[in-house]
């Protein structure tokens, strides 16, 4: 997207509208390049809304594809889809939301070159994955390129969000909370199920920080791990410290 037409006052005219905002948000945000990692659960929600909001490129990876056991929860994909690439299932819904937007689809797995080289073309990474191992490599990917990270995860009843923003030196990066090594369980929703609500409450917060970062508003998440908890509907966070022996983000300076 180019500089803000009349169509996209009109469109966009809510967001304007507020002080927070303003037409000089609107147009970082128009101006912007999201990458959102996974385009399931998570992916649909926030991409959804960051099509809504109108972020100038969209750029979406996954290497799955749509499966009638998604359709519970991941609302960027139909019935008639099923079969297909979940990127180009989530661009369709996008691009029917925004006919405006330049969407990228990219299927295949996110790691290695591949992604180091669309976390350094974007202004601000969602992760949307399901694997521990996909999210290592994203925040590895995120910090070696100083891109801000909005990082999302849901199961069962219960979900979690924070953003980690690498250009403020004291934010901790993912590593930080979860090391790579250290023996984590994999626990997927195929296996324990997967409240699809919570999954829509977090990627839709995802988008909520990623837009807030793209406009200059700030990540609000930054230094602190917002969790929810669906069968009780409420949310606690607690904050949480950079670690100046991460063996991901230790060697940067100290704040």
């Amino acid at each position: 997207m180019d500089d803000l037409d009349d169509d996209d006052l009109l469109r966009y005219s809510r967001h304007i509208l507020l002080e927070e905002f303003g037409i000089d948000g609107q147009a970082r945000v128009s101006a912007a390049h999201a990458l959102l990692v996974g385009a399931g659960g998570l992916g649909s929600p926030a991409a959804l809304y960051l099509a809504a909001a109108g972020v100038g490129r969209l750029t979406l990876v996954d290497d799955d594809t749509v499966d009638l056991t998604n359709l519970q929860r991941q609302i960027a994909h139909t019935h008639a889809r099923v079969g297909a690439p979940k990127v180009a299932s989530a661009a369709q819904a996008m691009r029917e939301i925004n006919p405006q937007l330049d969407v990228r689809t990219v299927q295949a797995r996110a790691e290695g070159a591949l992604l180091a080289r669309l976390v350094a073309d974007a202004d601000v990474v969602l992760d949307c994955s399901d694997n521990f191992r996909t999210r290592q490599a994203v925040n590895a990917a995120c910090v070696a390129h100083a891109r801000p990270l909005v990082a999302g995860a849901a199961i069962r009843f219960d979900g979690q969000i924070s953003v980690y923003d690498l250009r403020d030196a004291a934010s901790p990066c993912y590593a930080c909370l979860f090391p790579p090594d250290a023996q984590f369980e994999e626990t997927r929703c195929a296996v324990l199920g997967v409240f699809a609500p919570v999954v829509g409450t977090i990627g839709v917060l995802q988008a909520h920080e990623a837009l807030k970062l793209l406009a200059g508003m700030g990540g609000g998440l930054t230094g602190r791990l917002l969790m929810f908890d669906g069968r009780a509907s409420r949310f606690d966070s607690v904050g949480v410290a950079r670690d100046p022996h991460c063996r991901v983000c230790g060697h940067r300076p100290a704040a």
